[in-house]
């Protein structure tokens, strides 16, 4: 049985008023605001370890001649003590209760060279977990670099003061990052005034009496023999303990870190700030080569504050090289106001 379904015939429709068209607002874009970048903190370049993928050879020269030296030396003794106790068992007591001395002391230096060694390595090791902390925001970094630093300077009674105010005050921050630049901020600040001095002065200093030596070769003697003692009183300032040893691994540490970063060139600007100032500008000539020296020795100085400095400062505090050349230009002013 079929249906029949009704179908509705097609009208037409007339609208009394054509839609009105919706004026459409135009999208408004707004971009956030950047958040500023984190400076991230960089530390001095260690010098390059060299693949032992074959001998050696100068090193095992150099060691096998000093083993014989050594030999020979202890054997020297023997014979000499041996010779003593023949004439006389007072005169042999005595020279082996010298030889033990000598001995002793031997073995002390050698204490000393590998501690100011490890030392050296300990500060390496804290600017490497503090700037993982710092770029990273690394908790465990962060607290390694916190607790070494402590560890640092726990005996230093300069620091007594600053280290109570850390401890105070480490439990209000928990970010890594701030928590090592609160370490950094009582414990490393502090000193960097007193490097700023130790550099001034040893600058100054090799900038006089280069002036007015008379022999290039005293002049090579007494800038290195100035730039060796200013790199003990910088990495003892920071925590180091410089031996002989340890003093010349820093001082190969600071030239690989200048060597990197360029920092040996100097430009013609440093050096007009030194000519044409009253008396020294008649002394051009001669005070021109004492000034590219203690630039030299000022450049070297701030190297090794960053090599020696167990955080990594952040690059926009970082001391110029050419506020301290002004500073070294004005140099007789502030000899005057001294004395």
């Amino acid at each position: 049985m079929t249906t029949k379904t009704d179908h509705r015939a097609p009208q037409a429709f007339k609208l009394d008023s054509e839609p009105t068209k919706s004026k459409a607002r135009p999208t408004k874009i707004e971009f956030a605001a950047e958040e500023p970048e984190q400076e991230l903190a960089t530390i001095p370049v260690p010098p390059e370890q060299r693949a032992f993928s074959r001998p050696r050879w100068g090193f095992i020269l150099i060691s096998a001649l000093a083993t014989l030296f050594a030999l020979w030396l202890g054997l020297s003794v023997a014979q000499i003590v041996e010779s003593f106790f023949l004439k006389s068992v007072f005169m042999g007591y005595l020279a082996l209760t010298v030889a033990g001395v000598a001995g002793f002391a031997t073995l002390a230096i050698v204490f000393r060279e590998i501690l100011g060694l490890l030392r050296l390595r300990r500060i390496e090791h804290l600017q490497l977990s503090a700037s993982h902390a710092i770029n990273q925001d690394d908790a465990a970094s962060a607290e390694i670099a916190i607790s070494g630093l402590k560890g640092l300077y726990a005996k230093r009674p300069d620091a007594t003061w600053n280290l109570n105010n850390l401890n105070l005050h480490a439990q209000d921050i928990m970010d890594p990052r701030d928590r090592v630049r609160l370490a950094e901020r009582y414990l490393v600040d502090p000193l960097d005034e007193a490097a700023h001095r130790i550099i001034a002065k040893r600058a100054r200093r090799v900038t006089l009496l280069t002036t007015v030596t008379p022999a290039a070769a005293l002049d090579v003697l007494f800038v290195g023999a100035q730039n060796l003692s200013m790199l003990r009183e910088i990495a003892s300032l920071y925590g180091g303990r410089p031996s002989m040893l340890a003093t010349f691994r820093l001082a190969r540490m600071v030239i690989t870190h200048l060597a990197v970063a360029g920092g040996l060139a100097l430009s013609d600007n440093f050096i007009h700030l030194f000519v044409g100032k009253g008396i020294l500008g008649r002394l051009s000539a001669r005070f021109g080569e004492g000034a590219v020296n203690g630039i030299l020795t000022a450049r070297i100085g701030l190297a090794a504050r960053e090599v020696c400095r167990p955080i990594p400062q952040e690059q926009s505090k970082r001391e110029k090289l050419s506020s301290l050349v002004k500073e070294l230009a004005n140099f007789s002013d502030e000899t005057k106001s001294e004395n």
